[in-house]
């Protein structure tokens, strides 16, 4: 079945979903000097921070009923280390505001991917003595505090392709009618362990994500949330932003942590079999593009194998140098920006990247200025640790 987004919302250093997508098309890099963190400690000295803001009611950082948060701040203690499940909250209630559902009188389930959930209210516990509920190390509160008629709320933690895995199953709960809609969405806050075990194998910190760019020198993390509605394409009374036509997945197996060409193609000829589409009917690739030794060379062969005779093949670009990595909810973030650029006709250019890698000189890369693009479908890629990879393919309707 094909399904409908009929509202999203989404949280990154660069502000909403709709100052995010300006700030990508204006080449903006949010990236500042890490915060709360050791840099020395840990050899990472840059992040892609989410401007938090904390409940001025005692600086818990709780969630509002109707999604808003308090006064400015930057206090990380109490519940206001619960920084993930804040930002969630707010994109749910945006989400499902625009789309005008009503969970009183519709079934309405929400799946939230993430790679690391509140782990960093787990660390503030162990190190700085700062409790934690564990129930809210999933995300059940913090979505109910803004939709409380919600039918289920479930905890998907799948690597960096989990929103991804999301969407996915929202498809398959409406394909199954058993909700009449599902906000899929993905939320992660950077933690100090995460940011290690990227600062332990680099030889320096990194000064810049670039994706797909020569002598790259890694990944950097970013931090946010998005949510989208979705709905049967076929219900009465919709104007989708775009229309999810499919979710390929594959689960390769391949390393713990090294990407395959073999995984990623097989990902991308599911979506593009379910989809009912084939390779020369895709206008525009957001790539996943970590930055990284492996994962951008792998991409671009994966891509060279799937596109092959599609001359002059899909437009090719990127977010995570604007953005950072935003682990779980990477997957939703690239595909908003998808429907976003397919309705404005603008793909923003990939920040970082001037010079390709020579295993990527043969795609569409935007560098320098957004491209014009008339395309209608769109190809999302996302990829995660031990080789769980999900393509979607969306098509917009203007």
């Amino acid at each position: 079945m094909h399904v409908a987004i009929t509202g999203a919302e989404a949280v990154t250093c660069l502000g909403d979903a709709d100052a995010t997508f300006a700030a990508l098309c204006a080449g903006t890099d949010g990236s500042e000097p890490l915060r709360f963190h050791d840099t020395a400690r840990i050899g990472v000295t840059r992040g892609y921070h989410v401007q938090d803001t904390t409940e001025a009611t005692e600086a818990t950082g709780t969630v509002g009923s109707d999604g808003t948060e308090g006064t400015e701040g930057t206090v990380e203690g109490g519940e206001a280390s619960l920084r993930a499940g804040r930002w969630l909250a707010r994109c749910v209630a945006g989400a499902v505001r625009r789309a005008g559902i009503d969970p009183a009188r519709q079934r309405v389930t929400v799946i939230v991917g993430t790679g690391l959930r509140e782990l960093r209210a787990v660390e503030r516990w162990a190190l700085d003595g700062v409790p934690v509920r564990r129930r809210d190390l999933h995300f059940d509160a913090a979505v109910r505090a803004v939709l409380p008629g919600a039918t289920e709320v479930i905890t998907v933690s799948n690597a960096c392709s989990a929103s991804g895995h999301a969407l996915a199953l929202a498809q398959d709960l409406l394909t199954a009618g058993e909700a009449d809609a599902v906000v899929a969405a993905g939320c992660d806050a950077m933690t100090a362990s995460m940011l290690t075990m990227i600062g332990r194998v680099a030889d320096a910190p990194t000064a810049a994500l670039q994706p797909f760019q020569e002598g790259r020198a890694g990944v950097l993390l970013g931090e946010g949330a998005v949510a989208m509605v979705l709905q049967p394409a076929t219900a009465e009374g919709i104007a989708p932003l775009a229309t999810v036509l499919a979710t390929g997945l594959s689960c390769d197996a391949h390393h713990e942590t090294a990407p395959d060409v073999a995984g990623i193609v097989a990902a991308m000829r599911d979506a593009h079999r379910r989809a009912g589409v084939d390779p020369r009917d895709i206008g525009l690739v957001l790539a996943h593009g970590t930055g990284t030794a492996l994962n951008d060379p792998t991409e671009a062969a994966a891509l060279r194998e799937v596109f092959p005779d599609t001359a002059p093949g899909p437009l090719v670009t990127g977010v995570k140098g604007a953005i950072g990595h935003t682990s779980g909810s990477a997957a939703l973030m690239s595909l908003l920006v998808a429907a976003q650029a397919l309705r404005t006709g603008t793909v923003p250019a990939t920040v970082g990247l001037s010079e390709p890698i020579p295993e990527a000189a043969e795609l569409r890369l935007v560098t320098g200025e957004p491209a014009a693009c008339d395309a209608r479908l769109a190809q999302v890629n996302a990829f995660g640790f031990g080789g769980v990879n999900a393509v979607s393919v969306i098509r917009v309707d203007r």
